[in-house]
């Protein structure tokens, strides 16, 4: 675990951007049972953790991504972190809807792009990476180069991983599911033994035998 993993995740877990429940599940739209609730956009109404969280998704860029022209976040979670992480760079911003609006010029690509820039996804979270590739599969329609994506936070699910490989994108994260779990269970917000049942949801979120599994 990195630093500056470790950081991000304590920020999560502080202000219940991840809040962990194994023992009563949420459910997701798909109807996949988890123990785990993610909501990045909380990040936005605290400041601190706001301020670790774009000054690190900048020094990512910085770092993984020295040859990008512009950020382009995703629709609508990652706007406001593109945004702020694009000021701190000093870089072009837009954003990218789910689907082309019905009116004016019915663009789906919001803000200027030009062929052959160079581009970095802005994403808060990323699960089986559907919605971000369908982000990226957009930006490379209109002639940009996605050096790839920055995103906040992933759960590392292995269909994510293999979408991301296949369509030849690469994702870096502030933090991860696994690092979360054990920062958690160091930080007293769940069980110690709750970390192998986190993992074994992660590996498998189909099976569901980790729910009511002996600690």
């Amino acid at each position: 675990m990195t630093e500056t993993e470790i950081l991000i995740a304590k920020d999560l877990l502080s202000i219940c951007a991840v809040f962990f429940r194994p023992e009563e599940p949420f459910i997701w739209a798909s109807g996949i049972k988890s123990p785990v609730y993610c909501d990045n956009r909380l990040t936005l109404t605290a400041p601190q953790v706001r301020s670790d969280v774009e000054n690190a998704l900048a020094a990512v860029v910085r770092e993984q991504y020295p040859t990008a022209d512009a950020l382009f976040g995703t629709s609508t979670a990652g706007i406001a972190h593109a945004a702020i992480t694009a000021h701190i760079l000093g870089l072009p911003m837009g954003y990218v809807r789910s689907g082309a609006k019905d009116h004016g010029r019915q663009n789906r690509i919001e803000g200027k792009l030009e062929k052959g820039w160079k581009v970095v996804v802005i994403e808060d979270l990323i699960s089986t990476a559907g919605s971000v590739l369908e982000v990226v599969e957009a930006l490379r329609e209109e002639g940009a180069e996605v050096l790839g994506v920055a995103s906040i936070f992933t759960y590392g699910m292995q269909k994510g991983l293999d979408r991301l490989a296949a369509a030849n994108v690469k994702n870096v994260s502030l933090t991860n599911f696994d690092v979360i779990a054990q920062v958690a269970a160091d930080c007293g917000y769940i069980a110690p033994d709750d970390v192998r049942r986190l993992i074994a949801f992660r590996s498998n979120p189909s099976d569901e035998s980790w729910i009511g599994a002996a600690k």
